[in-house]
């Protein structure tokens, strides 16, 4: 597979998966009768950061794809994104904080391990993931805050 057919497949995959999943999960009455944390970011902001975060996770998964398909990086990628689609239908689909909180959680140490194996084989694609780390750590406070208060 060519490189550029790579990190077209990879970021059409994730950007793709994340909106689907989006969107068939999207925040309703429920989410907005919620007690929520005073640092609840604006809904408005969630989109364009997603976007984002979906585009360096494609291009770090392609980077890995094409110096080592079949590596631990590669199946923690795989194993994060995973994760990363099954977050919205447990919060959002489910009503279920607890249960995205473990998901969230379980997708947080993931990045964790695919940015430490990934950094011995490409160290761009372990640093692609570092703002996508900070937001899901921000993340899973806020998913646990609103835990706590509802």
């Amino acid at each position: 597979m060519s490189k550029i057919l790579s990190y077209i497949l990879f970021i059409g995959f994730v950007v793709g998966a994340g909106l689907l999943a989006g969107l068939t999960n999207a925040p309703g009455d429920w989410y907005q009768s919620l007690n929520k944390p005073g640092f609840n970011p604006p809904s408005w902001l969630f989109g364009p950061v997603w976007t984002t975060l979906y585009v360096l996770i494609g291009i770090a998964g392609a980077r890995i794809w094409q110096r080592a398909p079949k590596s631990a990086a590669m199946q923690l990628w795989f194993a994060q994104m995973a994760l990363n689609l099954m977050w919205s239908p447990a919060f959002f689909g489910l009503e279920n904080p607890e249960l995205a909180l473990a998901v969230i959680a379980g997708m947080l140490l993931t990045i964790i391990a695919f940015m430490t194996k990934a950094r011995s084989i490409d160290r761009i694609s372990a640093l692609l993931f570092i703002p996508y780390l900070a937001w899901v750590a921000f993340a899973s406070v806020l998913n646990l805050s609103i835990a706590w208060l509802n």
